[in-house]
């Protein structure tokens, strides 16, 4: 490129109002949320940067598609659409719409997994993990060893460990009903996958005659990062990588809010017709008619044409750049952040910023409290809060404390992410006055989403 300024590669028609909040104001929202930022009013927020899930913004492709909209309850025009964008991506034969990703997830466990059966995966995130476990089986995480060494500069970061694999299937046969990949890791700071490593991973799985799914939220953008970080892919399109990677594996799991650009929807695929069958009967029980899956026709639309434009080069390079950029001001200013930058986030290294607090005392909790209420930031804690619990109700210490900024797709513009950079220096500036967080009350499954806390020691902050 010859000039080196970020440009969004959109013009803005519609804007909505952000409204400002005193640290006042946002030191009572934040109590009144029990010290849980999932808990905040939108309201209260500044900028969200909570999850990049099914907050991006529309096409005027996308809305136009939705005009269209087929509401029929069955056989519905828009489903052939959808469907259509989705086989001619993926390559899978059957196609079966999901209201979101945690529901394809679902429906494929609960039709797979028997209790004591293991699932191995790259990382499983948290929907994923827990719906293998609420069907009983067990979430087995094989990341590649530099996938828990936050500073590593390996590109990928995110790739599974073939020779672990390799070991569990060899180890407990029927007891493995299928492999997942998840494309990109977001549990290992978003870090992308290898297109070597995917056939590495199919070739075992075809071996050992063990469907492979992937897990397929952001594989637009795993594929940007496959073409400028894997040598021989750069003269190929983002579009011919994601549907090669789609070729060695047997079906996916969808969330069409991160890549299918969409504020909801989802759909599982797959080529095993009989699988399909079985799993299109749980899917009336739980979803809808086949040809809606939870969604209305106008949702259906909208995916399909998302879906395509998560491909495009001029909105894969701007995406990716966004979050390097961001990167590159916070490294030269002093903050651990995980390295490379990955795809959809950008991940602070909680641990390495506030040493002083326990992993017992949640240091990436209490990191994401502060961002809000020193700037108005929300942001996720991928740490011991959300992964730190065992199937048996036990803690068990997440391997990395993260808290991760999740960038909306086609919502914020340099000037937001300028300012985030600017409150996240702040912030490290008074790292070692920040303290611990303890919990008060938490559901037994995703408590992250729910629980109460309170300062360990008192104050949050000395």
């Amino acid at each position: 490129m010859k000039f080196q300024t970020i440009i969004e590669p959109f013009r803005i028609k519609t804007v909505e109002p952000i409204r400002q909040t005193t640290e006042a104001e946002r030191r009572a929202a934040i109590e009144a949320a029990h010290n849980n930022v999932f808990l905040l009013k939108a309201r209260d927020v500044l900028i969200d940067l909570l999850t990049d899930s099914g907050t991006g913004a529309m096409s005027v492709f996308q809305w136009s598609g939705m005009m269209k909209g087929d509401e029929s309850y069955a056989g519905a025009r828009s489903f052939d659409v959808f469907e259509k964008s989705v086989r001619d991506i993926t390559g899978f034969t059957h196609v079966i719409p999901t209201h979101q990703g945690r529901a394809a997830e679902h429906i494929l466990f609960h039709t797979m997994v028997r209790p004591g059966d293991i699932v191995p995966n790259n990382t499983h995130f948290d929907t994923t993990r827990a719906n293998v476990e609420d069907a009983g089986g067990i979430a087995l995480d094989l990341p590649i060893a530099e996938g828990s060494q936050a500073v590593s500069n390996h590109p990928f970061k995110g790739n599974m460990d073939t020779a672990a694999l390799e070991d569990t299937l060899e180890r407990y046969g029927d007891r493995v009903p299928l492999v997942m990949i998840t494309v990109t890791n977001n549990s290992e700071g978003g870090q992308p996958v290898s297109l070597i490593n995917v056939r590495e991973v199919s070739a075992l799985c075809r071996r050992f005659g063990v469907p492979l799914f992937i897990d397929a939220c952001r594989f637009a953008e795993n594929a940007w990062l496959i073409k400028t970080r894997e040598a021989s892919m750069c003269a190929r399109t983002p579009r011919s990588i994601a549907q090669e990677m789609f070729s060695l594996a047997d079906g996916c799991t969808m969330s069409a809010k991160k890549d299918g650009m969409s504020n909801i929807g989802g759909f599982l695929a797959m080529n095993n017709g009989s699988l399909a069958v079985k799993c299109r009967t749980r899917l009336v029980l739980t979803e809808g008619f086949p040809t809606y899956g939870g969604l209305a026709g106008y949702d259906l639309e909208a995916i399909a044409v998302g879906l395509n434009e998560a491909l495009d080069e001029d909105y894969l390079r701007y995406r990716i750049r966004s979050i390097e950029y961001l990167g590159e001001k916070l490294l030269l200013a002093g903050v651990p952040i995980v390295t490379p930058t990955g795809g959809h986030a950008l991940y602070l290294d909680a641990r390495r910023m506030l040493p002083h607090i326990p992993q017992s005392e949640y240091p990436a909790w209490a990191l994401s409290l502060v961002l809000y209420i020193e700037g108005g930031i929300r942001a996720a804690e991928i740490g011991s809060v959300m992964f730190g619990r065992r199937p048996d109700g036990s803690e068990h210490p997440s391997e990395l404390e993260l808290v991760r900024l999740a960038f909306p797709r086609r919502v914020y513009t340099q000037s937001h992410v300028d300012y985030v950079a600017e409150v996240v220096q702040h912030v490290n500036g008074m790292a070692s006055r920040i303290r611990g967080v303890r919990i008060v009350e938490a559901p037994p499954v995703l408590r992250h989403f729910t629980a109460h806390l309170a300062p360990a020691h008192g104050r949050l902050v000395t």
